[in-house]
């Protein structure tokens, strides 16, 4: 499918304006200068209740100017309106369904046994994609075409969209990847081709928070996977992210992963890390709690470790 113009989308709330609301990427030609066609893109998005930020995923994917584009959203039954908003987009939609599923990695799967295009990505329904990042990643599997992915920057950004900082991928080899703590970079900037799919997916189901993680260290197992050098996705920081709010099981499952995959010594020097900056925030709490002008708030504080800590 050739991607829409801004023209023929539905039109915008009224308070929103910009990128991908107002402004759209560059419509590229059917076929890239030395005649062959684009790459077909095969783009899933999971999602459950997140009508707040969907309508933003679905236009920053369609709104590329990108000429082979399959767009698949797989919904886990949401109970808000997220779809209402889908159904506005549906006809330039490859496949979309809204139905009970087992989880994120489960929605994921599902999504790529509907996909045919030569290079993958999935992006969550409260992330979106930056103008002409479909280009940016398709021109760089014309350079890297065996590489079985291809990394870009990205941003994370506020629910309001203000930007909090932006992020590149640092090192891209197993070494590199097994130490995520310190070389994470955001899946919602990678892309992977069918290849690497098919020979290190599908996701591991029981994987609620570091699923793709467990996939990088596969692919990078196999192939290579190349840094793009354009800023490509951007991620939102809120309070019903999931990474965020449960960011000690995110921090389990990767520690798990690293011992998976032979990396127990990595795994060591990570928890002794994270138990290190455990005690200290202690340190500094207890500090603070024993000062005499933090007296007056010692039971609210009481009550908000207890309840949120």
């Amino acid at each position: 499918m050739r991607c829409p113009v801004l023209s023929q989308l539905p039109a915008p709330p009224r308070d929103k304006s910009g990128w991908p609301w107002t402004e759209e990427g560059s419509q590229l030609p059917d076929a890239i200068p030395d005649g062959h066609p684009w790459p077909k893109i095969s783009i899933v998005t999971p999602s459950y209740n997140q009508a707040r930020f969907i309508e933003e995923t679905i236009r920053s994917v369609l709104l590329q100017g990108y000429p082979n584009l399959e767009y698949i959203i797989i919904d886990g039954g949401s109970s808000d309106n997220s779809v209402e908003i889908i159904k506005k987009y549906e006809k330039w939609l490859t496949y979309w369904v809204s139905e009970p599923d087992q989880g994120q990695s489960a929605a994921i799967n599902k999504g790529f046994k509907k996909a045919s295009g030569e290079i993958y990505t999935w992006l969550n329904s409260d992330d979106y994609l930056l103008e002409n990042a479909l280009r940016n990643v398709a021109e760089a599997y014309r350079v890297s075409p065996r590489a079985g992915a291809w990394c870009g920057g990205y941003r994370r950004v506020y629910a309001d969209g203000k930007l909090l900082w932006v992020g590149w991928p640092k090192r891209l080899d197993l070494d590199g990847l097994a130490q995520w703590f310190e070389n994470c970079f955001s899946q919602s900037a990678c892309f992977f081709s069918r290849k690497a799919w098919q020979e290190c997916g599908p996701l591991e189901e029981d994987l609620h928070y570091a699923m793709d993680f467990d996939l990088w260290l596969k692919v990078v197992k196999a192939f290579s996977i190349e840094k793009v050098n354009d800023v490509i996705a951007a991620d939102h920081v809120h309070k019903d992210a999931k990474t965020d709010r449960a960011w000690g099981q995110m921090c389990a499952e990767i520690i798990l992963l690293q011992i998976r995959h032979g990396y127990e010594h990595f795994a060591i020097k990570d928890i002794n890390r994270l138990m290190n900056d455990y005690f200290e925030l202690n340190r500094k709490i207890s500090r603070i709690y024993r000062s005499p002008f933090f007296r007056p708030f010692r039971l609210m504080a009481r009550i908000f470790w207890r309840k949120f800590l």
